[in-house]
């Protein structure tokens, strides 16, 4: 499936590894960094797949930085920090643009999304049109209201939207609607770049999947991911799983 009316804000993410100044400091020290060249960009949908610590948060956020969004998460206005953690990388990247220009764009991340509910909610950061956050301050919503409200509310068509591990606040329920929610965005005119864990989420059909390793990056199938085996395997026989970490006894 081709959705057909997605724009093409991004091309690709090129490294200058000719002005990285060590491979052997973080983070281009990260195994998938230090062999990282060029990730070609899908129009709707690129996931970002990899365990933990293989760097997929920190190539997103380095993409986001390279963009001009706020590294701790938000648009291109948002200026704030609550601690200057967001590494070098951006400096190192090359965004291929494409002759489109988004709208609207924002940077959802579930690791700082707190912070960036304390700058919304902040008294004259914004005007009181509640509507763009769920009709009520996001501290007001649990995290996972809240974090679906921005998504669902604030964000708008024809725009650029890069999201780490969105499923870290929402049930696998709200997955499945924001699956619904990202593929009429898409229809819209918006492209996405997700860091996910979930096989729920990367499931979305109209997309590619990088997959960061000890050898780089490389696409993968989604049936071909660790995600999608690890769950398949689980569910099709919780109880052999359950045997074999915990012991004959469970």
């Amino acid at each position: 499936m081709r959705a057909l009316d997605a724009e093409h804000y991004v091309l690709d993410v090129q490294l200058r590894r000719e002005r990285v100044p060590s491979f052997d400091r973080y983070p281009f020290s990260l195994p998938a960094l230090r062999h990282f060249e060029r990730l070609e960009l899908h129009p709707a949908v690129t996931f970002v797949v990899g365990e933990n610590g293989s760097g997929k948060s920190t190539l997103l956020e380095g993409i986001a930085a390279a963009w001009g969004f706020n590294p701790e998460g938000g648009t291109k206005n948002f200026r704030f920090s609550t601690r200057a953690s967001h590494s070098e990388l951006h400096e190192h990247l090359r965004l291929g643009k494409s002759y489109r220009r988004p709208k609207d764009g924002f940077f959802l991340r579930a690791e700082s999304f707190f912070n960036v509910a304390r700058f919304v909610d902040s008294a004259g950061t914004f005007s009181p049109d509640l509507s763009l956050y769920g009709d009520k301050p996001l501290h007001e919503q649990s995290h996972g209201e809240s974090f679906f409200a921005l998504f669902k509310n604030r964000f708008r068509d024809h725009g650029l939207y890069l999201m780490d591990e969105p499923e870290a606040a929402l049930s696998p329920k709200r997955q499945l609607e924001f699956l619904s929610v990202l593929h009429d965005f898409i229809r819209r005119g918006s492209q996405f770049v997700i860091a996910t864990h979930s096989p729920i989420i990367m499931a979305y059909p109209d997309s590619c999947i990088y997959l960061l390793n000890g050898d780089g990056v490389s696409e993968i199938a989604y049936t071909d991911t660790e995600h999608y085996l690890v769950t398949r395997g689980f569910l099709s026989n919780p109880q052999r799983t359950l045997s074999t970490l915990l012991g004959d006894g469970v």
